[in-house]
């Protein structure tokens, strides 16, 4: 399999895993978090080994370039080239540049974010899982608050293909003459 359709793969996986996730009113940092969590406990049950926090070949910017920037989570892989995910609720271009590098270097690149929408595109080769959540204001000095329900996104059931054509039906409504039954 080329590393293209390799990382559609991987990240509609990872998609479907992140699926599954629910939380209510966490902070910023703990979202993040959570989400990390879960992409740890995916790439475990693929086997692989993972790394949190692990170097990247991109150095920091000055004047930290002595030091490498960190990847959220790094994965060794049995069967094909390491796949790295970077998680975020925001589009910084450094993720992009850091991802970018990964890429060039023969990883899959993996760009998880999150939030309430309005998602961009991540550039190629660099592959994106979005996860939608809700937000609300938290007490005062608190930030925002997120949300996740999966169930909550589902469209609705359709309805009964009964026709009525232009027609009201009449409803029996109660009225107050009625004695209660």
């Amino acid at each position: 399999m080329d590393g293209v359709a390799d990382g559609e793969r991987l990240a509609a996986s990872l998609g479907q895993a992140l699926a599954r996730l629910a939380f209510v009113d966490l902070g910023t940092d703990a979202v993040t978090a959570r989400i990390i969590d879960s992409v740890a406990a995916w790439a475990g049950d693929q086997g692989w080994r993972v790394y949190r926090r692990a170097t990247s070949v991109l150095p920091l910017p000055p004047p930290l370039s002595r030091q490498q920037s960190v990847l959220d989570v790094a994965c060794a892989r049995p069967d094909g080239p390491p796949v790295v995910v970077e998680v975020d609720h925001t589009d910084r271009r450094r993720t992009w540049e850091k991802l970018a590098a990964e890429a060039a270097a023969g990883r899959i690149a993996i760009w998880v974010r999150w939030g309430p929408g309005r998602f961009g595109t991540a550039p190629a080769p660099i592959h994106q899982v979005t996860c939608q959540v809700s937000r609300r204001a938290g007490p005062p000095g608190a930030g925002r608050l997120h949300s996740r329900s999966p169930g909550a996104d589902l469209p609705p059931p359709a309805h009964s293909e009964r026709r009525t054509g232009n027609t009201a039906l009449p409803l029996p409504l109660p009225s107050s003459d009625d004695e209660p039954v």
